[in-house]
């Protein structure tokens, strides 16, 4: 038996057929509408591919180096790489010959020459009786102001040699070492415009350069670096008498020492921490902070920053570290040099550069002046012969110095009563009462008569036992405690990196 038929009705038929004729004619006008829409876009991207394609410029490449003219009446108010640095230097110094010298101390580890420009009407002679100071700039790569400040300085000295009195009485009355980066390696790798952070502060080796000198306070037990080396052997080599480190991240005057006794947190237990000179070291950073256009205001750069009275501080106070180089000279070598930490911003642009140097150039002239402040004069024997190497302290002021070979000494005093204690190998010692007045340094004459003998011996007094070459303060580091060493002194210098880092 077949399955019953079953019919449509042909009303439902009729109805079917009509709403698929809708279906269909809906989807056919989609289509036409989105056939049209796609093919005016693939118009419209034609064209505009065509119109790109006729009239775009080829991408231009990545701008050449500025081409640097080495001419020092025209130096540009911008950051100089290390070959501009040294086109500029040497065209200076072929230009002036007779005021300027040129010479490096070293290299840095990538091989750059760590350029040291003389300026003074004696440029390659030292000049019997007048002193040697220096400025060094860059000893953080990442604080570039100071390195540029020192360009300038150069040219502005040996351009107005002629025309001003008082640079041509400070040249012709001292020599000028300049330094302008002792870091060029970081400088390399640090960027314009970052006002914070330790991208660049760092040599190749990533040791922080102001951390890396012996200490009087604790051991340093930080590998030597070739550019800390560098200046440890220039600095042996020539009796300074006064010295500017420039730095960026702050602005105040930072005088020694940087570095106190007490170990553990000293981060947050800072306290000043005084030199036997610390009348001379205030009055030096007083002399740059009043020259400044703002310093002196003690204006705190920032909410988050320290402000400093009069715009100076001691180091210690502010922040200590262990491995300055401030400290290391003083301490070593007697030389009185003073932290000079120009720009609150670490690396600003480079069209701010003008301003600082319109801020700092009386004070960077005014400061050196100051080497001529205090006592100077010779020791002889009894014969007129330069005694070389003799030692001399203030009585009172434990930290010493030595004559030249030439026996020339140089002491930054105030105005006051002074008595100076002199001893030399074989010879016996003395003091001499002198007076030091605002006016004029005073001249000293020292001679020193032969040490008696007794049974065959030359009864003589020695300062410091051992090849020490200076007088120091009797002191001692506790020793019992590592300062590179141990939980406690991690946390310290992790404390004092990441503090360093923000403030300079």
């Amino acid at each position: 038996m077949e399955p019953p038929q079953f019919a449509f009705p042909c009303y439902l038929i009729i109805r079917i057929k009509r709403t698929m004729a809708k279906w269909l004619n809906t989807i056919s006008l989609a289509l036409l509408i989105l056939n049209i829409f796609s093919s005016n876009i693939i118009v419209i991207f034609a064209q505009t591919a065509t119109s790109l394609s006729n009239n775009l410029e080829p991408e231009p490449s990545l701008p050449e180096p500025r081409a640097y003219i080495p001419n020092e009446n025209n130096l540009d108010f911008v950051y100089h790489n290390h070959e501009e640095l040294t086109k500029f230097l040497r065209a200076t110094s072929a230009r002036y010959p007779n005021l300027t010298a040129l010479y490096s101390i070293g290299k840095s580890i990538q091989g750059k020459d760590l350029w040291v420009m003389v300026v003074s009407s004696s440029p390659y002679e030292h000049m019997l009786g007048k002193p040697d100071v220096k400025y060094v700039g860059n000893i953080h790569g990442n604080e570039p102001v100071g390195r540029e400040l020192l360009l300038h300085l150069i040219q502005y000295l040996v351009t107005s040699y002629e025309t001003d009195q008082y640079v041509h009485w400070l040249l012709d009355n001292m020599r000028i070492h300049i330094l302008p980066s002792m870091n060029p390696d970081g400088f390399a790798v640090a960027k314009e415009g970052t006002c914070e952070g330790g991208q660049g502060r760092y040599n190749a080796r990533g040791f922080d350069l102001n951390r890396n000198f012996p200490d009087y306070f604790k051991q340093n037990n930080k590998r030597g670096q070739p550019e800390t080396d560098s200046v440890k052997d220039w600095i042996s080599k020539i009796q300074f008498v006064l010295s500017g480190s420039l730095h960026g991240g702050a602005l105040v005057a930072s005088y020694p020492y940087d570095n106190t006794p007490n170990a553990m947190f000293q981060t947050y237990a800072a306290s000043p921490s005084l030199t036997p000179d610390d009348d001379v070291f205030k009055h030096l950073s007083l002399v740059y902070a009043k020259n400044h256009a703002k310093m002196s205001r003690g204006v705190a750069c920032k909410s988050a920053t320290p402000a400093f009275e009069n715009g100076i501080t001691n180091g210690a106070a502010w922040y200590p570290l262990t491995g300055g180089m401030q400290d290391y000279q003083y301490v070593w070598y007697g030389c009185m040099e003073v932290t000079l930490e120009i720009s609150c911003c670490k690396y600003p642009p480079a069209y701010e550069l003008r301003k600082y140097w319109e801020d700092n150039q009386l004070s960077l002239i005014k400061f050196l002046a100051e080497a001529h402040r205090g006592v100077q004069g010779f020791v002889l024997d009894s014969s007129g012969t330069p005694i070389e190497r003799a030692s001399l302290k203030v009585k009172g002021r434990d930290v010493g110095f030595q004559t030249t070979k030439y026996g020339e000494f140089w002491r930054i005093l105030l105005p006051g009563y002074y008595k100076l204690e002199i001893f030399a190998e074989g010879f016996a010692p003395r003091e001499l009462e002198f007076v030091v007045v605002e006016q004029h340094p005073t001249l000293l004459n020292v001679t020193l008569q032969p040490a008696k003998r007794t049974d065959n011996a030359i009864h003589h007094y020695r300062p410091l036992p051992g090849s020490s070459q200076h007088y120091r303060p009797p002191h001692s580091p506790p020793p019992s405690y590592n300062s590179n060493s141990g939980l406690f002194s991690s946390i310290t210098n992790s404390l004092n990196s990441i503090y360093s880092n923000i403030f300079g």
